[in-house]
């Protein structure tokens, strides 16, 4: 009982899912933190909220069981109150009241002054940008709509989270200037789909215009673009990105697949042809981009004829980052409609096959590396090493730049220039050869 009375009072607020949870849970306890209230994150505390996902499988697994040890502890007296929040609550909400009752209350994705409320604190409007970061005081996402309009069949997130709704752009200039006065270097721009961005708020597509607004704040060096949808891209971005040194040479573009016709079931809005041609522009107009895509294996009807093309595309495309995740059967979903016809086994082995080929083009890209001269940015020090990224590197998804330690003193935050010594598939080793 001594520990629980010294935690007493404070809140921890624990993450799960994806990086706009973590801005979710960021500007909650920069709301708790403003009506005076004991926050941490994922420390040891008293009341504790827990922001969930609940986008796959194994996604809404990890918060169940997450939801059910705070419960347990709560039992034990080791905690006072549970509070669930995030997709999962949004969207299970009834059953999660039902089957796990021992929660003190739960709150969907669009509940945050219920939430402050039920915690004892008052939801401030004024509050544009009021943060409390849990990321390296380096870099922060930065989200710049919530929601999605796009009718993908696999996808739960508008159910979640609804409909697409933009920041306005000077609101999000107040942030980006908070955030550099903190010490903030990068903004990694999130939302469900980037490509949409304005088009409620300005009837048309305005993410162009950001980046003009969001280069001139002082203190931010580099501007990253995540979860752009490939259908109706704005091309002016790529303009932006020639003529501005600090949105990064970078786009997060989710692909999910190349058969026309799994697109076409997808109901991603495009086809093989369309999808190669956007690739090519982007090649083309930006001859030094690192594209990152994400890739679905085993949707409803994928034969072994499309894996096979979607490997050959993979080699073919040769992308500098990808990730590959296993088809997910989600109720509510329009694909839900579909057999689930691909065993689990098969699924997997799809999965690992995709990241075998991926590796080995990574391992090669890497080396042409060996030698060049990049900027980095020093996030953190891990065991013997400085670990950095350059601008073709988002963090913990893509490729890090390592630096004995025991050799060189670096602040963590700083950018320093780094001469690749040597590669591996997803690491890069380097020595600095002058700082900034």
């Amino acid at each position: 009982m001594r520990t629980k009375s010294r935690k007493k009072n404070r809140i921890n607020v624990v993450t799960l899912g994806c990086s706009k949870n973590v801005y979710d849970s960021e500007v909650l306890m920069g709301q708790l933190k403003a009506s005076g209230k004991d926050v941490v994150h994922e420390e040891e505390g008293n009341v504790v909220v827990i922001n969930t996902c609940g986008f796959i499988d194994n996604a809404k697994e990890e918060s169940v069981n997450t939801i059910l040890d705070f419960v347990e502890r709560k039992n034990r007296g080791e905690v006072d109150q549970v509070f669930v929040s995030g997709c999962l609550s949004e969207r299970y909400k009834p059953d999660l009241e039902k089957e796990i009752p021992d929660v003190d209350q739960y709150f969907g994705t669009t509940e945050l002054p219920s939430l402050l409320k039920a915690l004892g604190a008052d939801y401030k409007h004024e509050l544009i940008g009021e943060r409390v970061t849990t990321t390296p005081k380096n870099y922060a996402y930065f989200k710049i709509a919530e929601g999605c309009d796009r009718p993908c069949s696999f996808c739960a997130i508008p159910l979640m989270r609804g409909k697409h709704r933009s920041t306005p752009i000077e609101n999000l200039v107040i942030e980006a200037e908070k955030l550099a006065a903190s010490g903030v270097k990068e903004l990694i721009l999130i939302a469900q789909d980037l490509t949409y961005y304005g088009l409620d708020l300005y009837k048309e597509r305005k993410l162009a215009d950001l980046l003009r607004a969001l280069v001139k704040v002082e203190g931010i060096e580099w501007i990253r673009l995540h979860y752009a949808f490939p259908t109706g891209f704005p091309m002016d971005v790529l303009d932006v990105m020639n003529q501005e040194p600090k949105v990064c040479f970078y786009l997060d573009i989710p692909l999910q697949h190349i058969s026309t016709k799994l697109l076409k079931s997808m109901r991603r809005g495009t086809t093989y042809e369309k999808t190669n041609a956007l690739l090519s522009r982007f090649r083309e107009s930006v001859p030094n981009m690192a594209i990152r895509t994400t890739l679905i294996v085993g949707y409803p009807g994928e034969t072994e004829e499309d894996f096979q093309l979607l490997k050959d595309w993979v080699k073919e495309q040769r992308f500098e980052r990808l990730g590959c995740f296993t088809y997910s059967h989600e109720e509510n979903t329009h694909a839900y409609q579909l057999e689930d016809d691909v065993p689990e086994e098969v699924k997997q082995e799809r999965a690992n096959e995709i990241m075998e080929i991926q590796s080995q083009i990574s391992w090669e890209l890497n080396q042409e590396k060996i030698g060049q001269v990049f900027k980095v940015m020093i996030d953190r020090k891990r065991g013997n090493y400085f670990v950095g990224r350059t601008e073709f590197d988002s963090p913990d998804v893509d490729n890090e730049v390592l630096i004995e330690a025991a050799d060189h003193y670096l602040s963590v935050g700083s950018f320093v220039n780094v001469k690749i010594t040597a590669a591996q598939d997803f690491d890069l080793y380097g020595e600095p050869v002058s700082s900034k």
